[in-house]
This record gives C-alpha cells, sequence and structure tokens, in this order.
C-alpha cells in the first residue's frame, strides 16, 4: 500500500461530521489505517506492480486531488497524476472507487452510478455531470457493478455514492477488484 506524503486537508470527527482542531499527515494516517505497512506513493513504480487500485471517498476527493473543494477545476496530487499515467502508458489495469483519473485520461470511461438522485438514493449522482466536465464519458452502473474500459484497463464502482446496505457496497468493490485482477490477467 502507498499514500501521499502530505498534509490532510483536514481532520473530521466522523462522530458528528464537523472538523477537529488537529492536523494529520495523509501517509501516516494511512499507516495507521493500513496497520502500518505502507509506503510513500513517491517510491511507486509501475514495473513492480501488475495493477493500481485507489481508493474513493470523500476524503480521497479532498486529499488525492482537490476535487471535494473545486469539482471540475481539481488538480491531482503529483504523485497520483504520475502513477495513473505511468500504469496507463504501461498498459497495466487502474481501479478505483470514485474517480480523479477522469482528469488525468481524458475520454476514459468510468461510474460513479447514477445519474439522477432517485429520491436520495444516489445523493452525490451529479459527480455525473463533473466527470463529463473533466472529459470522461459515464457509464450508469448499478451499487453491486463496476464498469470496466476495456481500451483505458479501466475499472471503477459507484461503492459509497449509493445510501444503501453495506453488504451491496462491498459487493461492488467486490466486481472492481475482480475486473482489475481479471484485466491484469491474475
Amino acid at each position: 500500500m502507498f499514500a501521499p506524503n502530505v498534509p490532510q486537508m483536514h481532520v473530521v470527527d466522523h462522530r458528528g461530521g464537523q472538523p477537529a482542531d488537529e492536523s494529520r499527515n495523509v501517509l501516516s494516517e494511512s499507516a495507521r489505517i493500513a496497520r502500518g505497512d505502507i509506503a510513500d506513493l513517491a517510491e511507486l513504480d509501475v514495473g513492480n506492480h501488475d495493477a493500481v487500485i485507489f481508493p474513493g471517498g470523500f476524503g480521497a476527493a479532498k486529499n488525492l486531488s482537490t476535487f471535494a473543494v473545486d469539482g471540475p477545476d481539481c488538480k491531482v496530487n503529483t504523485d497520483v497524476a504520475r502513477v495513473l499515467k505511468d500504469f496507463h502508458k504501461a498498459g497495466k489495469p487502474i481501479g478505483g472507487v470514485t474517480d480523479r483519473r477522469r482528469s488525468i485520461l481524458p475520454g476514459v470511461e468510468v461510474t460513479v452510478g447514477h445519474e439522477e438522485e432517485e429520491g436520495g438514493k444516489w445523493p452525490y449522482a451529479g459527480t455525473a455531470q463533473a466527470i463529463v466536465a473533466l472529459g470522461a464519458k459515464h457509464c450508469v452502473r448499478d451499487v453491486t457493478e463496476a464498469h470496466v474500459d476495456q481500451k483505458n484497463k479501466v475499472v471503477t464502482s459507484p461503492a459509497f455514492m449509493c445510501e444503501t446496505k453495506l453488504h451491496l457496497i462491498f459487493d461492488g468493490i467486490g466486481a472492481m477488484v475482480k475486473g482489475v485482477l481479471k484485466l491484469s490477467g491474475k
């Protein structure tokens, strides 16, 4: 596992959803979650790996890029951008849940689920329009599905973009991982 060695945008107390009065480093926080087995993303060499999978979520949208704040005008962390470009150039699979690579790989096909809120089931449906604004194609998929862009070897899943049961989100993330493994020949 790898993470960028940069300050977190901010720390959130998830019990109430409010920012906490403290600062953390993305690499250190990732090491806490991964139980220590992690390296600086700057050290990731595409030649040593068959594929790459990036996590999604609002934390990733705040710390791997500025998408959470800037939307389609976002900037992507330089190490994240390099890794995405390196894996794409090498023809190796790239997986993700929600997605920053759309601004790095124009024309890529991705999914964040549905394009309409559907009564609150898809509260972040507007993200699909941001994807198109970034030069990518959005493909509608259900929460348990993954979308495979065969040409670009990119696999995505909606995950927490849908308000649903956790086991369904788990199934969708599993479909994304299976898609990446299949593209990598594993």
